[in-house]
């Protein structure tokens, strides 16, 4: 059928439902699709039904979906990568089930290709990406004396399209089924005549949306970093989580865009047959390999390089020691980021590339393991002869430096492509890239998350749950992930919904039970957080700075206001904070009190998440009508906000000293804690300098 002849409802029908096949054909496998499919559309009714029984739309619409506060659109990104986050382990769980239960198992061999396209999606798409955006919209203004970020709008829109690729990824899970050609998409398996449905379109869409969020992000976190520093501060005295955040954003400008490519070229396989990626017709499925990875390795730097600036906070804050090396640190980021463009290659050592170009592309991976090596010898040293406080975040750290570097060394080892021919396509392959990904990056992001909650929402997160989520995921994710090095060293491929040779079944027993243990790590990081808002009263630090902090989001009352700061500081040192506090400059009073200009409130970003979600599900479904109404509301939208006159909105200097005073006189009867009562009630955030 032309894909111009569809009805009004394109692709659309009764059977389209994830219900009906349970219906027709009752089964485990059915039956699991269908609970996930319900709790979406369970969630969809409640949390309306809860912001209207509170009374909170007002708010919500004020304080959040409209703000262009940075801060808060930080605090959005997090939020969304949380609830895709639980999505996403529980998919892990769920295969981790079935492979520990075959050869017979319970899933059908689809929805098992379905959960681990999705998962892979959306643990690297919708939650590392998102989780560490938010972090760095909360806290990289913060750190350069900023008021906000460059383009608060472009921040907004780039939340609102994330967002809704999102919840497009949440529809798949009712109507529909989704991509089972996995996170990378290959074709032609994912082109039209071997997946006839609408799963691969779910994924291209999606993709080729937060992949434009992700690129504008970064143009706007890069220009902010260029052009919005505070006076004083040169490249050479930004914390050096600033300088991965622009390495980062350098990534997300340039590793982007090919893979919005590819899966553009793919999409125009699929709806107008182009025949891109097709051999026998004039195409090369191996462009898409390149184009992809061309994208791929350079994602996971995009994702590590901000954990790595993250660890590096924590490692000087709570050994109350500057940064060693710093300067080595920075230099070793760059050339991460640059080296991170030569090595994609080694994804596909096995597809028939000359011995030649392997060896160079070989040799590129291995050397990219130099300048990690470098950072973790200045991270040790960092904690050399520390007054090291073993708080949540310092606990995730010290597990990263200890997991990561054995995913590295199995990366080195795989940097052979002898070695790689023998255990590609194997569980040794994912077992590695786990070891790599998650205490690399999610455990840079729960550190994170501990370590600047306080300053978002004044209170302190409970250290002693913290800390027991901490031990759970460690002890959860080397037995959910060190088995498969063993699995797949015996040849288990990936990717297997079932096996035959059960000399595998104990290593998938063991993996299940560790999966277990990940689950339990995160019920236990949401228990911290419902005991943490319980328990706020007693753990509020109003004065900012409950850590002894060095840089200069510290310097701020939490939560920080609005507008940051009352005067842009002006820097003088590379620890900031740490060097007024030295000088007793750190609360100093502005000479003069002057109005603050900031963005106003704007639902631009609201409406671009609503009409491109609908766009996107009206690509996937073939509906062509509501596909050309959205995007003329999109394109009506926009063109429509660059006619409002009134952008700004002005804080009287007045208010300001009030507030500022406020501060000060709660800072002047306050008595600075020491670090051993740094997680008792009379932490109120005027933490002592700790020398």
């Amino acid at each position: 059928m032309n894909n111009l002849d569809y009805g009004w409802l394109g692709k659309l029908s009764g059977d389209s439902l994830v219900f009906s096949k349970f219906l027709e054909q009752p089964s485990i496998s059915e039956a699991v699709a269908s609970a996930a499919g319900s709790i979406v559309i369970l969630a969809m009714v409640v949390i309306p039904l809860l912001i209207t029984r509170y009374q909170f739309w007002g708010t919500l619409w004020r304080d959040w979906l409209s703000s262009t506060d940075h801060k808060k659109i930080g605090i959005m990104y997090i939020v969304f990568a949380v609830v895709m986050l639980l999505r996403g382990l529980l998919e892990g769980m769920v295969m981790r089930a079935q492979q520990a239960a075959a050869p017979e198992g319970f899933l059908h061999a689809d929805h098992f290709a379905q959960l681990f396209s999705t998962h892979g999606t959306i643990m690297v798409f919708f939650v590392a990406v998102p989780f560490l955006v938010g972090l760095i919209n909360f806290a990289m203004p913060l750190q350069i004396g900023a008021r906000d970020v460059a383009f608060p709008l472009l921040n907004q829109i780039s939340l609102a399209v994330t967002v809704s690729s999102g919840m497009l990824m949440m529809v798949s899970l009712v109507v529909g089924e989704f991509s089972t050609g996995g996170w990378s998409a290959y074709p032609p398996y994912t082109g039209a005549d071997f997946s006839p449905g609408v799963g691969p379109d779910y994924w291209i869409w999606a993709i080729v949306f937060s992949g434009a969020g992700t690129t504008l992000t970064g143009i706007n976190f890069t220009v902010t970093l260029y052009k919005c520093r505070a006076p004083g501060m040169h490249l050479f005295r930004m914390p050096l989580f600033c300088w991965t955040v622009l390495c980062a954003s350098t990534l997300m400008i340039f590793a982007m865009p090919p893979l919005s490519v590819a899966a553009l070229m793919l999409a125009l396989d699929r709806y107008l047959d182009f025949h891109l990626f097709t051999n026998d017709l004039g195409g090369n499925m191996m462009n898409y390999a390149n184009l992809f990875w061309l994208f791929g390795h350079p994602e996971v730097y995009l994702l590590v390089l901000p954990a790595y600036g993250i660890f590096s906070e924590v490692f000087s804050t709570y050994s109350a020691k500057t940064l060693y090396g710093y300067k080595s640190l920075v230099v070793a980021t760059m050339c991460i980021a640059i080296l991170s463009f030569t090595v994609w290659l080694h994804h596909f050592f096995t597809m028939g590339q000359s011995p030649t170009i392997n060896i160079a592309f070989g040799i590129a991976t291995m050397l990219i393991a130099v300048p990690t090596g470098v950072k973790v010898y200045d991270w040790m040293a960092t904690l050399y002869r520390g007054r090291i406080r073993f708080t949540t975040p310092m606990v995730y750290a010290i597990g990263f430096l200890i997991l990561f570097v054995i995913g590295g060394l199995s990366g080195v080892i795989l940097a052979n492509p002898t070695v790689d021919f023998q255990v590609h396509n194997t569980l040794f392959l994912v077992a590695h890239f786990h070891n790599v990904l998650i205490p690399g990056v999610l455990f840079g992001i729960l550190a994170g998350y501990n370590y600047w909650f306080p300053k978002a929402f004044g209170f302190r997160l409970n250290d002693k749950w913290g800390k027991r989520s901490a031990y759970l995921w460690f002890a959860g994710f080397m037995l959910t992930f060190f088995p498969l090095y063993g699995a797949g060293l015996l040849g288990m491929p990936r990717r297997s919904f079932s096996y035959a040779d059960l000399t595998f079944k104990p290593y998938m027993v063991i993996a299940f039970i560790g999966a277990m243990i990940v689950l339990a790590a995160l019920i236990a990081l949401i228990v911290q957080c419902w005991v943490s808002i319980r328990d706020r009263d007693k753990s509020r630090v109003p004065i900012g700075d409950p850590w002894d902090g060095r840089s200069l989001e510290w310097a701020t009352p939490a939560p920080v206001p609005a507008y940051n700061f009352v005067e842009i500081p002006r820097v003088t040192d590379r620890d900031a904070f740490t060097e007024a506090k030295e000088h007793g400059e750190a609360y100093k009073r502005p000479k003069f009190y002057r109005d603050i200009e900031l963005p106003k409130n704007n639902p631009l970003g609201f409406i671009v998440c609503v009409a491109s979600g609908i766009l996107m599900f009206a690509l996937v479904w073939y509906i062509w009508w509501l596909a050309l109404i959205s995007a003329l509301t999109l394109l009506i939208a926009v063109i429509a906000s660059t006619f409002r006159k009134e952008t700004e909105y002005r804080i009287p200097a007045g208010q300001l000293e009030q507030e500022m005073e406020a501060w000060l006189a709660l800072i002047d009867k306050t008595e600075p804690v020491a670090r051993d009562l740094e997680d008792s009630p009379r932490n109120l955030g005027y933490a002592r300098l700790d020398l």
